[in-house]
């Protein structure tokens, strides 16, 4: 397979027809994970709220596997540009061998330490019970999800782009039939309240890693795993991991930011709570367009940067800045006009929606700059420059945040905190430019 249109295609349709995929995919997941939460909330609003609870250390498993997949796509990309495919596969072998491990580690972990972790942000025994009982079916598909990951950023890397999206698809689809037949039961299901949600998400990412696996035999891309390539090699995973481990922190670092913000919100009400596990679901849905662009343009960064059309390189970080801007400004739009219906999915507590729109009405003033961060962020990883991009996460998730949550919060209340976050998005996007600037400077 010739990877050549990467730097032969015009800018603009190379990457829409690289990112719309991408764009689909997420949609749908972010879909099934709306689906999810509106069905566990119709069990109650206790079960909404452990699932809030969960969110972090199911967002750590996730950021785990698509920060080591983003190392991998980012490896084979810059191999494949310069030509050599010795070390693609090296790279795409070793990939997938540690992916595996870091699985089963996780779940082992997770399950180990999540009572521990629940003890301290909630005192009510019902949802740490409903949180455990979600939890501990969750973690035991963490193999699973990272295999998913890893040929998801295979097939990326190659530009198969419309593989990845009908594998998630298959998945999204499976997670949304099963989740009332297993929450509620039915037919053949017994009912098994927030349990089900668990093993309904558990069997649709089996499903991916199935699909996935059919692709990669009977469809098989130009990178392939090999076994003479299962030793260690130190230069190869070096890479991997130097930009796996910073977009894994990238990915990580809202849980760390969430847990800090429930901490300060839990001392207004546990309703403050709720509302960011909500705005937590619905922002991972507003920003999936952006993401999914993020997504199509690291294999084509990396491709041109080992291939040394820099030139290429540059216009295709300012057409995604275009499309993201533009992107954003729609989600802040709705953020204004439907804030309501979208709180309303996941509660019909009058007092939390009423929360819920304030917070989307403040955070959402921070949206259309977030899209410089977002880009930027992304482009440096798809140049393999993990660090510089880590750099930007922390900027946005610890460093001018959390401070910034805290303080608002004595003088404004929890409202504070939603300002936290529009505030932080102004000083974040300022450094992001002279960051990324500084960086391609370089090249």
């Amino acid at each position: 397979m010739d990877q050549s249109f990467m730097k032969n295609k015009s800018i603009l349709p190379l990457v829409l027809s690289m990112s719309l995929p991408m764009v689909i995919s997420m949609a749908v997941n972010s879909l099934y994970n709306i689906i999810d939460s509106y069905f566990v909330a119709k069990v109650s609003e206790e079960a909404m709220t452990a699932l809030a609870l969960v969110y972090p250390i199911q967002n750590l498993i996730n950021a785990i596997a698509i920060g080591f997949g983003v190392g991998i796509n980012a490896g084979i990309a810059f191999y494949l540009g310069a030509g050599d495919q010795r070390h693609a596969d090296t790279a795409a072998t070793q990939g997938v061998l540690f992916s595996f491990i870091h699985g089963i580690l996780l779940t082992v972990i997770c399950m180990a330490a999540m009572p521990l972790f629940l003890k301290n942000f909630s005192s009510d025994a019902e949802i740490n019970g409903l949180a455990l009982l979600y939890g501990g079916r969750a973690f035991l598909f963490a193999p699973v999800i990272h295999l998913g990951l890893f040929y998801e950023k295979l097939f990326q890397a190659v530009g198969k782009m419309k593989v990845s999206m009908f594998s998630m698809i298959c998945g999204c689809v499976t997670n949304i039939i099963l989740d009332p037949l297993m929450i509620f039961g039915m037919g053949i299901f017994p009912a098994m309240g927030i349990a089900g949600a668990a093993y309904a998400t558990g069997i649709g990412q089996c499903i991916t890693l199935v699909v996935y696996l059919l692709f990669y035999v009977f469809r098989r891309p130009p990178v392939r795993i090999r076994r003479m390539h299962m030793k260690p090699d130190a230069a190869i995973l070096k890479k991997l991991y130097s930009v796996g481990i910073s977009a894994t922190l990238n990915l990580a670092l809202p849980s760390l930011l969430i847990s800090a913000l429930n901490r300060v919100l839990a001392d207004f009400s546990d309703k403050y709570v709720l509302v960011l596990g909500v705005y937590y679901k619905l922002q991972t849905f507003i920003y999936l367009t952006a993401n999914g662009i993020i997504q199509g343009i690291r294999p084509l960064m990396g491709y041109n940067f080992g291939a040394g059309e820099h030139g290429r390189v540059k216009k295709i970080y300012h057409t995604a800045l275009t499309m993201n801007l533009g992107i954003m400004s729609l989600g802040m739009l709705l953020s204004w006009l439907v804030p309501k219906h979208l709180i309303g999915l996941f509660t019909d507590n009058t007092e939390t929606i009423t929360i819920g729109i304030t917070a989307l009405h403040i955070i959402s003033l921070g949206f259309i700059i977030s899209a410089v961060s977002i880009t930027c962020s992304g482009a440096l990883e798809g140049l393999g420059k993990g660090y510089p991009s880590l750099l930007i996460s922390l900027l946005r998730y610890v460093i001018v945040i959390i401070p910034a949550a805290f303080l608002f919060s004595r003088f404004l209340g929890a409202d504070g905190v939603w300002w936290a976050f529009c505030a932080t998005e102004f000083i974040s996007a300022g450094f992001s430019l002279i960051i990324y600037k500084r960086q391609t400077r370089q090249n």
